[in-house]
């Protein structure tokens, strides 16, 4: 099982931070597309890649809203070209980025049909846009492997969207191995029904972790990405009878109280919401070799990669180097 991280980059260090991601051994490194609270992520995935030549890259993740498929496709191909075919382009619905615009994610029919354009631009196939053959002209040029559609799924219907229409699935359901599962089977079982082969695809999980021997300050800075993750369970029209107790409750407290303009805060007022109980259930907390048995326990699952949330965006500058120096120790460790 591959692990890498999603991070922040701060503006002016792209080269650095993504040298020390590959020095430390992790497989991949995302950065978030939120335009209105990050630098622009093409550019900087650009900038990483020039300085890189192991690690994985891309955005995590895209929307379908902000950009056009067209856009979208060209700006990871090109990604591809320049990183020596290490990219992956992951997508959503959208939140931060499409929230700080005035708009809601994308509805999932519309989301899927975004997919289907985004694959045939990426295999360099003619796409039908009203009528029209729109096509990325350029692609024959780069002489790339196509770059592998990785979508980010929390509800049923995104999933078997994904299993329809992406290369890989990364599953936004927090780190319990039972609940994990559930989403892998429904994922298999939507790609057998649409005629395609479960094994094609690749199966990835985002999984927030602070890992220190201080379970407290664990806990505590890991709850505003935790929170922000959990609630993509409470999306409007999720069902949350069907989740499980834990994340039940919490999501039916976020979908009241998410406050966007604190998003990924763990100061956020309403991070209180989340019980220690469920933080622990959701993410994975506390030292190493606590922290090492839910890694193994999610490995065991078949999963492909892991895309670690390493804390929230205001933990300090100190506990967040010592949880990825762990984290780093834990990619050997596991794989």
């Amino acid at each position: 099982m591959e692990i890498g991280v999603i991070i922040f980059p701060p503006l002016g260090r792209a080269v650095q931070t993504a040298q020390m991601i590959e020095g430390l051994g992790f497989s991949s490194m995302v950065f978030p597309d939120s335009q209105n609270l990050a630098p622009e992520v093409w550019g900087q995935l650009m900038i990483a890649a020039t300085a890189t030549s192991r690690i994985q890259l891309g955005p995590g993740v895209t929307n379908t809203v902000t950009r056009d498929p067209a856009v979208t496709a060209s700006a990871a191909v090109s990604l591809q070209a320049v990183s020596n075919g290490r990219a992956v382009l992951g997508i959503g619905r959208g939140d931060s980025s499409v929230q700080r615009i005035g708009k809601h994610e994308d509805p999932v029919a519309s989301f899927e049909r975004s997919l289907q354009m985004l694959q045939g631009y990426l295999s360099g196939e003619d796409v039908d846009r009203d009528g029209f053959a729109s096509r990325l002209e350029w692609i024959r040029h780069a002489k790339v492997l196509k770059v592998p559609l990785e979508v980010a799924a929390t509800g049923r219907r995104v999933i078997e969207a994904a299993a329809r229409r992406a290369d890989r699935i990364c599953f936004a359901v927090g780190a319990d191995p039972d609940h994990l599962a559930d989403a892998l089977d429904h994922a298999r079982e939507a790609a057998g029904a649409a005629g395609r082969d479960p094994s094609s695809l690749r199966y990835g999980a985002f999984i927030n972790a602070v890992i220190t021997n201080d379970v407290a300050a664990a806990r505590n800075y890991v709850r505003g990405t935790a929170a922000t993750f959990a609630r993509f369970s409470a999306f409007k029209g999720s069902k949350l009878e069907n989740l499980p107790e834990p994340l039940r409750a919490a999501a039916r407290y976020l979908r009241e109280h998410y406050d966007m303009k604190a998003h990924t805060r763990a100061g956020a007022a309403h991070t209180a919401g989340l019980s220690d109980e469920f933080v622990d259930w959701f993410a994975v907390i506390g030292p190493p070799e606590k922290a090492l048995p839910r890694f193994e326990k999610l490995a065991a699952l078949g999963l492909d990669f892991l895309r670690v949330v390493p804390g929230s965006t205001d933990m300090p500058r100190e506990l967040a180097s010592e949880s990825i120096m762990n984290l780093a120790g834990l990619v050997r460790a596991v794989g």
